[in-house]
């Protein structure tokens, strides 16, 4: 392999090893995640770029599936209505693609996700900031700290590396543990309500019957 290989290997490990002190932080998200889609909440993502890709990979975990089957959620990746993507662009500007449909789709206490790898993006701060005045829960992925998304949103992952390519590459790995954390909550929830029902239906059983 080539230094140049073994350089960006290195910057990776180092990106990936200084995430693990995020892991606490990563696992309350998907804790707060599976609870609001469980009640019925949305979950938007917004991204460019590299970003929207990613976004899109995790909308289709959460509609599809990550591993094994499970109880399908809402999940938007908010670039993938092209018509509606470019109707906005074109009438009111590339800075409210985003930020339009927060204000259309997003509900109080649903949940927005802005990722940027510099944190900086414009249609992503204002999509961001519209979350923020409708009441949604707003988490923000990014590059390093400090940086305005990360400043403006609820709560933050950063990833500390200068590359963006090393950036993208530990956000999917984000996105991969973020699921992962997030399908053992939704199997842990739906088992304990699964045990709930048996025992009030034995309760049920077992009581005497009254007549009349």
């Amino acid at each position: 392999m080539t230094k140049l290989g073994l350089q960006r290997l290195q910057d990776l490990t180092q990106a990936i090893e200084k995430l693990a002190s995020q892991i606490p932080q990563l696992e309350n998200w998907a804790q707060t995640l599976s609870e609001v889609l469980l009640s019925g909440g949305r979950f938007l993502i917004a991204g460019n770029g590299g970003s929207a890709s990613q976004a899109q990979h995790l909308a289709a975990e959460l509609v599809g599936r990550y591993c094994n089957d499970r109880t399908p959620f809402s999940a938007l990746a908010l670039h993938m209505d092209t018509a509606s993507f470019t109707a906005i662009s074109n009438d009111y500007g590339f800075e409210e693609v985003f930020a339009r449909q927060v204000r259309a789709h997003g509900r109080k206490g649903d949940i927005f996700l802005g990722i940027s790898t510099s944190g900086n993006s414009p249609n992503v701060l204002l999509a961001a900031q519209e979350a923020n005045n409708k009441g949604l829960i707003t988490w923000a992925l990014t590059g390093p700290h400090p940086n305005e998304l990360a400043v403006m949103s609820q709560q933050s992952i950063r990833v500390q590396a200068s590359s963006t390519a090393t950036i993208q590459e530990v956000h999917q790995v984000v996105i991969h543990l973020l699921c992962e954390a997030f399908d053992s909550n939704v199997s842990m929830s739906e088992s304990k309500t699964s045990i709930d029902l048996s025992q009030l239906s034995k309760e049920s059983d077992q009581a005497p019957m009254q007549i009349w």
